[in-house]
This record gives structure tokens, sequence and C-alpha cells, in this order.
């Protein structure tokens, strides 16, 4: 996380533990690192450069432009919403 101040790098750490603690079911360790941000401020500024950061690796890895990945990214989001999302790995979900 280069050019990150250690406060910087310590709420993304902190995001990203909300994130992986509930993907295990650990629904009140989410919740505790969530009450750990101290302002909603924080909180806004840990997930929004722990998305930045995500779709750097992303984009690095697959060589997207930005935008196309924000375009795809928002193309998702638009079929989780209406329910016809996709489940784990990208594999469409029966309904």
């Amino acid at each position: 996380m280069t050019g990150y101040t250690p406060e910087a790098a310590e709420i993304v750490q902190r995001a990203a533990g909300v994130i992986a603690a509930k993907h295990r079911g650990d629904l009140a360790g989410a919740e505790e690192l969530m009450s750990a941000f101290g302002s909603e401020q924080s909180r806004t500024l840990g997930f929004y450069l722990l998305a930045d950061l995500a779709l750097g690796l992303v984009k690095a890895q697959s060589r997207q432009s930005m935008d196309d990945l924000v375009r795809e990214l928002s193309l998702l989001s638009h079929f989780h919403r209406d329910g016809a999302g996709h489940g784990r790995c990208g594999r469409p979900v029966s309904r």
C-alpha cells in the first residue's frame, strides 16, 4: 500500500477484516471490527481505500482499464440488485 499513512493502512486492514469475518460466518467479529472504526468518516475512508486497492489488483491481473472494470462491476451490481446475481466463483444462481 505504497503512499498510505500508517493510519490509512490500519483502517484498510480493518475493512478487509470485516469482509473476511463476514465471509467466514463470524458476524459478531465483523460487527466488533465495524464498531472499532470510531467514526463514519473513518469507516467510509477504509472501505474506499480497500475498494481502490482491490480494483488496482484486479486491473493489474486482468490488464483491463479501470473504466472497463468499473463498468463490469456496475453491471454485476445491477444483476445482484435485481435478483439475477451469481453465486461464489461467478457461477449463476438457480432461481
